[in-house]
């Protein structure tokens, strides 16, 4: 993971930022170190659905960094389908996942915003599902994971979108699992998009 130290103008101790690799492939390759050092772990664990497994999978180590989310959203944003007008996701994983996303979009001159799916509806007010600016009925969006298991969340966060009258078609993940969620997925008329599988991340951890 490289770092760039520059000088600073004031005279006082030198500043230290991180730099971003130059190319495309560079970019892919030091997101995939950093997950592999800071959201991976080997042993054993139990999951979210009760599961036991030997690989722990938490990504918001890298995705809560700024270089981490510096990296992130070029490469999802890539995966959003070019007709949708919001990524959504289910809170907690995917609210640093789409909100990096719609600003990348921004930065690259498209329209996009963000979309928070709460776990549960809001307790007061207007007892809402989804918090930010909401698109018209019909629209596309396209939702953002940070881990894909079995797509119980992806699969949630598509419901109270569909519900609400949006077009879902495709989720993109950060890390799929390989545990059954593409199958999830496409049983619900879904697309599963990845940036990487977990053998992948676990193979790169094993030669750090």
């Amino acid at each position: 993971m490289s770092r760039l130290s520059s000088s600073n103008p004031s005279g006082s101790a030198p500043l230290t930022r991180a730099l971003l690799p130059a190319t495309p492939a560079a970019r892919r390759q030091e997101l995939l170190d950093r997950l592999a050092h800071g959201a991976y772990r080997h042993g054993s664990f139990t999951l979210a659905s009760g599961r036991t497994s030997d690989h722990y999978v938490n990504c918001k180590p890298v995705s809560l960094s700024g270089v981490g989310l510096a990296l992130l959203a070029p490469l999802l944003l890539e995966q959003v389908e070019a007709e949708a007008v919001a990524v959504a996701g289910l809170t907690l994983g995917a609210d640093p996942l789409v909100s990096g996303v719609a600003l990348q979009a921004a930065l690259e001159g498209r329209g996009l915003d963000a979309l928070i799916v709460r776990k549960e509806a809001k307790g007061h007010g207007t007892g809402a599902w989804l918090e930010g600016p909401l698109p018209s009925p019909g629209s596309r969006i396209t939702v953002l994971e940070d881990v894909v298991t079995s797509g119980g969340s992806s699969l949630k966060a598509v419901l109270q979108l569909r519900e609400a009258g949006y077009r879902v078609e495709r989720v993109v993940t950060i890390v799929d699992r390989q545990e059954g969620g593409a199958e999830a997925m496409q049983a619900a008329g879904l697309e599963l998009c990845s940036l990487f599988l977990l053998d992948e991340v676990a193979s790169r951890a094993a030669e750090l």
